[in-house]
């Protein structure tokens, strides 16, 4: 073990992690002091003996605020996996001393919902009853980042970074189609042949330019020369998308098995258009170099199992359309 190992490992403490989190986040010392319960001078003390330990400065001072350096931002890193690991950790004890089978946090996209978590959860409560899950995130951007942060356990989405595969298992699970849908009232709605070119003039509900899907949408934008539409939401939210969708004459493209209830309800619509169609499929997203937990494994084994049904299902609706079946 070398010197500094062993001078971190002697003095290095939770509260002092917890005090660079809070710098960090507030940029001000004595809002981080009151945030983790310190008097402002042991604040300035413990900082300036971090600095001293690592032999460089954590944070640049500035008239704006505390910004970490290049290393700090390394080392505050560090810190919030730490406090991560060490919340998940009592959460999942105290639930383990109560009588129940621990904790298991999950981040997932919008579109593995209804064919496939739903699905897995289900078949895993039965197994592990007691078994607290707890389900996070929307959009892939989100769930990969609280991967991460280490806020959950495991991820079902895909890549939004190409450097991503350096840090995170990425296994394939299945492909997510996606729909361009308007309110059943919309104007758009009774129409049988449209253009990508008779739509950005239309209000859009979009998600955040860091998503897959809306990376998909704007390329087939440019492939066709047609600018961004100008009236829009940006919502990372897929229930809120769909009801703002209900709300006003506006088009959203969100995965199929979300909008599949409401298009057979009549309460929305599908435009005859297919966009999407190469987008890369979703898959089960893990830290490298770690091993799952047991309940996390067995997530992973229901996951797989819906995942071949879906892609079944898949097949035998394209032959049944094709004529083949």
């Amino acid at each position: 073990m070398g010197a500094i190992q062993l001078k971190l490992l002697n003095r290095l403490k939770m509260k002092h992690l917890s005090l660079l989190v809070a710098i960090a986040d507030s940029g001000n010392l004595h809002q981080a002091a009151e945030a983790v319960s310190i008097a402002q001078p042991s604040a300035s003390k413990v900082l300036a003996d971090l600095e001293s330990l690592f032999g460089f400065s954590i944070f640049e001072r500035h008239s704006r605020g505390m910004q970490p350096t290049a290393l700090g931002s390394e080392v505050i890193s560090y810190a919030r996996e730490c406090l991560a690991d060490l919340a998940a950790f009592t959460e999942n004890l105290e639930i383990k001393q109560k009588g129940g089978h621990g904790l298991l946090l999950v981040g997932i996209i919008m579109g593995a919902v209804p064919d496939i978590l739903a699905r897995a959860v289900a078949d895993l409560k039965i197994e592990k009853p007691r078994l607290n899950i707890r389900i996070f995130g929307e959009t892939s951007d989100q769930v990969v980042n609280l991967l991460k942060l280490r806020e959950i356990d495991l991820a079902v989405g895909r890549f939004t970074d190409p450097l991503q595969h350096n840090e995170f298992e990425f296994e394939s699970l299945t492909n997510e189609s996606l729909r361009l849908v308007v309110r059943a009232q919309h104007p758009l709605a009774s129409k049988r042949k449209i253009n990508l070119s008779d739509l950005p003039d239309w209000p859009w509900i979009l998600q955040s330019i860091t998503t897959p899907a809306r990376q998909i949408l704007e390329e087939e934008f440019a492939h066709r020369r047609l600018s961004t539409p100008a009236n829009i939401v940006e919502c990372s939210s897929i229930f809120a998308s769909l009801q703002l969708l209900q709300a006003y004459d506006a088009i959203a493209m969100l995965p199929e098995s979300v909008v599949r209830d409401s298009v057979k309800a009549k309460l929305l619509v599908e435009l005859p258009i297919e966009i999407g169609k190469d987008i890369v499929g979703f898959g089960l997203l893990t830290r490298k170099r770690e091993v799952l937990s047991e309940p996390g494994q067995r997530l992973a084994v229901f996951l797989r199992k819906y995942s071949k049904t879906k892609v079944i299902r898949a097949k035998r609706n394209q032959r049944r359309v094709s004529g083949t079946a």
